[in-house]
């Protein structure tokens, strides 16, 4: 009956997972699907005495001999009368998983102090700068941010000379989520000293 559990399970997680079934009686093992330790069916099971009152073990951790880590969990089935039966061992290689994370670690580059020299005529970046430093502080999208937002970051960018570029208001506009109309308008207002900056 739990061969086809086995199987089920193997095919999912193969060709890296290990499914080990187990005779707690016999102490062998009676099926093996995706051998990746080595054994085989008949091999002892080396499985100990088994814990009371505690059918899921794990995940744990094992290591092959070649060096491999695997993340490990058994099962303990039982019958009607609360008897082991079998042993349901799922022993995962986390090579892939291991190998995954390093490259992506390795794309994780520390970052180093911005050349300013380098930006210091890109008035695009100043505005993305600006905006994204504001949605980080107050902690949600633009889309959320209400018009005391817009205008806080709106004085910064002025005070920054960034409008002093011919095309900077189409591009803040956008950035802001708002039309180039109202940005004109809070502007002025801005400007005027009508709005706190």
């Amino acid at each position: 009956m739990w061969s086809t559990v086995c199987e089920a399970i193997a095919r999912l997680l193969g060709p890296h997972a290990e499914v080990v079934l187990h005779d707690p009686v016999t102490d062998r093992i009676t099926g093996i699907w995706n051998p990746v330790s080595g054994r085989v069916v008949g091999d002892r099971s080396l499985l100990g005495e088994l814990p009371e009152g505690e059918d899921v073990l794990g995940p744990y951790e094992k290591l092959l001999p070649d060096g491999r880590r695997l993340s490990s969990v058994s099962a303990v089935l039982r019958d009607e009368s609360g008897r082991p039966t079998a042993v349901l061992c799922v022993n995962l290689d986390r090579t892939p998983l291991d190998q995954a994370v390093a490259l992506l670690s390795a794309f994780a580059a520390p970052v180093t102090a911005r050349p300013e020299s380098l930006f210091e005529h890109d008035w695009v970046e100043r505005i993305n700068l600006a905006v994204g430093a504001a949605v980080r502080e107050r902690g949600r999208p633009v889309d959320q941010w209400d018009r005391a937002d817009r205008v806080a970051v709106l004085a910064e960018l002025d005070h920054a000379g960034v409008f002093t570029v011919r095309k900077a208001v189409p591009v803040v506009a956008r950035a802001l989520h708002v039309s180039r109309s109202t940005l004109y308008a809070l502007l002025a207002e801005l400007r005027s000293g009508g709005a706190p900056a």
